[in-house]
């Protein structure tokens, strides 16, 4: 059963379509990646799709009683309060001792609850944020840029860590990447934004598309790079076949 379809969806808040004529879905335990250029739609679509912006046109249908964990772009953190990582997983509802330790140890910052948000590391930063959106045991994760401010050593921790999770929970990962040029390899599908859908496949299918060439330009020679763990080396997640990608 899919978890969220969008057919025809377009956003338009006056002054020029954002987002136009974008076909859309996500099954359980699928990974999709959106990329796409600044200014591209890629946090709006993201916004549409969980309902807190009206689509302007086409529609959006969700499983029934869905169970969301959406992990933030940023997040503001005021350094005249100082809120531990415990008392952070209590906002804004509060949950059970039990399942706030329970996802701290899945994202690998047990013994920090009573650490200080501000005295987080940048990985630390964004292990917590996740681990808010674990809370809920979700359905579907959704994480927008996840891995901007972090790097490189950081930015495949935390690719491996998503790939860990969604092996654990079985849980559908929906995730904006902010780096056109590196997706994780475990991606069932790469969606490419530019106001609308230009290109869509497996990962593998998507780096040798000259539509996503001609978007994004040269990059690492012009082909989408995937990360890999040692054990993906050698077997492509028996994605060779994909989606053909539409014309620009």
């Amino acid at each position: 059963m899919t978890l969220i379809s969008a057919k025809n969806l377009g956003f338009d808040p006056g002054g020029g379509a954002i987002l136009r004529g974008v076909d859309f879905r996500i099954d359980p335990g699928e990974i999709v990646t959106i990329v796409g250029p600044n200014g591209s739609g890629k946090s709006t679509l993201l916004r549409l799709l969980l309902g807190v912006l009206p689509a302007s046109s086409g529609r959006v249908t969700r499983q029934k009683r869905l169970r969301v964990g959406y992990m933030p772009q940023k997040l503001g953190i005021d350094t005249s309060l100082p809120m531990s990582v415990d008392r952070f997983l209590q906002l804004p509802g509060r949950h059970p001792e039990p399942d706030r330790r329970r996802v701290m140890a899945e994202v690998g910052i047990e013994g920090l609850e009573r650490r200080a948000l501000t005295a987080l590391s940048g990985g630390q930063l964004q292990r917590a944020l996740l681990a808010r959106a674990l809370l809920t045991r979700p359905e579907i994760l959704v994480l927008d840029e996840p891995t901007q401010g972090l790097d490189q050593p950081g930015e495949a921790a935390f690719y491996q860590l998503i790939e860990r999770v969604r092996t654990d929970t079985g849980c559908a990962v929906l995730m904006v990447s902010h780096d056109l040029h590196v997706v994780m390899a475990a991606s069932d599908r790469v969606i490419c934004l530019n106001g609308h859908v230009c290109c869509e496949g497996t990962p593998h299918v998507v780096r040798e598309a000259p539509e996503y060439r001609a978007l994004f330009g040269l990059g690492t020679g012009g082909a989408l790079a995937l990360y890999q763990h040692e054990h993906d080396h050698g077997h492509d997640h028996g994605h060779d076949h994909g989606e053909a990608c539409d014309h620009v």
